[in-house]
């Protein structure tokens, strides 16, 4: 593996080389931004809680222990302070530039958006977004944040979730399907911020037949030894050196 300012010289080149560029993203990318990663040694899922994380943002749990859901939602799951950083800005001034495609992010934190990224596609949804059950009535964030229990419509009572795909759930096709031509096509496909451990998202990398396969992760991926260039290093820390 080559050292990390050599390899940042050459993730340079490529980018001046290309104009149909992807990324896709995991927690990883806003980390930086103080958002806990779920799997890293100080996220959530090492924290202590009455049952582990996966099992309380599960479609069950959210059935059957609603206000449980809501409170650990809103204390571990929102954090609407956050600010995008280096990578997020990067990646939208190369959008803007033309040399980027589309964003593809497990993230639900709305930060490439906030970052100025126009082509977002978040496979797991925003926790921005927030629908009534019962009536299909839209509800800020805010408004989650400030109720209590189970968040109900303003307009018919009705019980409002959050538009985040929970364990159990299926992901939006139309997303998936966006993200597969996205990925298809590209020339560069850059890998950031993601442990790929978490399918179906991670498996939409088996599509990519383009040129260059960048991954810039701390930890190793499952990718790491196909990847055209590597850099382990955290991604915001790269991004702003380009």
């Amino acid at each position: 593996m080559k050292n990390t300012q050599d390899a940042i010289q050459e993730l340079k080149q490529i980018i001046e080389t290309y104009d149909n560029i992807v990324f896709f993203g995991g927690a990883g990318v806003s980390t930086e931004s103080g958002i806990p990663d779920f799997r890293s040694v100080d996220g959530l899922y090492h924290q202590q809680y009455d049952y582990p994380p996966e099992t309380i943002l599960s479609h069950t749990f959210y059935r059957h222990y609603g206000e449980e859901f809501f409170r650990f939602y809103r204390n571990k799951m929102l954090f609407l302070d956050a600010k995008p950083n280096a990578a997020h800005l990067k990646l939208a001034e190369l959008e803007q530039k033309g040399k980027l495609r589309a964003v593809i992010t497990q993230n639900i934190d709305g930060l490439h958006q906030a970052a100025g990224s126009k082509t977002v596609l978040e496979l797991h949804g925003s926790v921005l977004r927030n629908y009534c059950e019962r009536c299909g009535e839209y509800h800020d964030v805010t408004y989650i944040q400030e109720s209590s229990g189970i968040p109900k419509c303003k307009k018919c009572g009705g019980p409002v979730k959050p538009d985040v795909v929970l364990y159990e759930e299926g992901l939006d096709q139309k997303t998936l399907n966006s993200a597969v031509r996205y990925i298809q096509k590209a020339q560069v496909l850059i890998i950031g911020g993601t442990s790929l451990a978490v399918y179906p998202a991670a498996g939409l990398i088996d599509y990519f037949q383009g040129d260059k396969l960048v991954v810039v992760n701390k930890a190793p991926t499952p990718r790491d030894n196909h990847a055209d260039l590597l850099l382990q290093a955290p991604i915001g820390e790269v991004f702003s050196q380009l």
